[in-house]
This record gives structure tokens, sequence and C-alpha cells, in this order.
């Protein structure tokens, strides 16, 4: 795709969903975003939230970084991006439910496994992996499929969308919301090759299908 295809593109938008759209966005104008939904995904171009859940203008606030991953609360003055996301959809927006989705085949997880120490051209992308260290590390400590990569790659997204649910309750206010039952949080999986999603069943301990 080019500039030239997103030109196009634009165009093609205002002339047929934008009018589909047009009263929401009115309304999202007039009166502000209201959204009950915060949805963290992957930044990887496969992964489409609007798209694969069928959600409108309004629905949702969405982050998208690498690995759809969740840093620890920190409390400090250095600059948190996904951080101050979150404490602006629950602080701010009010959201009722915090989605944290993984998929297949990513490229963030997958990473986990290789060397990257000798190429300085990473040094931040190298950092932001840690978030991920501790899904590998069980991954390898816990199964004995070593010589299947894909099975190994599958454990690593599904346990990293556990260990970033962790994450988010060392949020004061979030772990405060979820006690007064104002907040939930959910741990999903695309699957980019069918469009399932799983959800983690906390009950049970495993992934279960969504629908």
């Amino acid at each position: 795709m080019t500039i030239e295809d997103l030109k196009i593109g634009n165009q093609l938008f205002r002339d047929t969903k934008f009018k589909e759209y047009k009263n929401d966005f009115e309304t999202l104008v007039e009166k502000g975003q209201t959204p009950e939904i915060l949805f963290i995904g992957c930044s990887d171009s496969r992964v489409v939230p609007d798209l694969i859940i069928s959600s409108k203008p309004g629905d949702m606030f969405i982050i998208r970084n690498a690995g759809n991953f969740v840093p620890p609360y920190k409390d400090d003055n250095d600059y948190h991006g996904t951080t101050a996301t979150i404490e602006f959809a629950v602080s701010v927006l009010n959201v009722k439910h915090i989605i944290v989705c993984g998929h297949s085949n990513c490229g963030a997880c997958k990473s986990l496994y290789m060397d990257l120490e000798n190429n300085n051209s990473l040094i931040h992308m190298k950092k932001w992996l840690q978030l991920g260290m501790k899904a590998k590390e069980e991954v390898l400590r816990k199964f004995d499929f070593f010589e299947d990569e894909d099975r190994i790659y599958r454990a690593t997204e599904k346990i990293s969308v556990i260990h970033q649910l962790e994450n988010l309750l060392t949020f004061p206010e979030i772990k405060k919301r979820i006690k007064e039952g104002t907040l939930n949080i959910h741990g999903w999986h695309y699957k980019i090759e069918d469009g399932t999603i799983e959800y983690y069943n906390n009950m049970k301990k495993r992934f279960e299908n969504l629908c």
C-alpha cells in the first residue's frame, strides 16, 4: 500500500463509511467520548481491533504496542506512554472493562527466543521485550515440546497475556476499582488464521473459545 492508496482510501471513507456513521461522529464531537472498553492490543498490522470485533466509532479506547505488553505500575517522573494511556482510560474515561488481546504469530513473543544482544539499533526494543520474559521462562519451565517452535510460540503468546493481566493489577486505581466491582479485566488471544478469539477463564486457568 502506498501513500496514494491512503489518499484514495480516505476519499472512499468519506464517500461511504463516514456517511454511515455521520450521526455517531457528530454526537461524539458534541458530547465527547464515553467508551466502556479499553482494548490493549499489538501493533501488528494484521491485528485490527475494530475489524475483528465489528466495533464502531466511540466503542473502544485503544492502545497498541509491540507484544500487547503492559508495564507494571511505577511511581516516577519518567515517560510512560502505555501507562499514561491506561491511567487516562481508567481514571478519566471510567472504562468498565480492560481487554489485553494477544494474537497468533506474534513477532514480539517470537523475538523473546532470538539473540538481539549485538543489535544496537534495537536498544529500546530489547528493553521492552523484558516485559515478556516471564512468559518465556514459564514456557521453558513447564512444557516439554521444545522441538515444536509453533507450539512454543503459541504457549508464550497466551501465557504472556496472563502476565500482562497481572501487571494491570499493580495499578492502584485498577486494583481498587476491581475490588469495588466497577472494573473487570479480560485476557484474549486472537488467531489470525481463522479470526477466532479465545478468552482466559481464570476459574479454570485455561483459554476457551469466546463464542
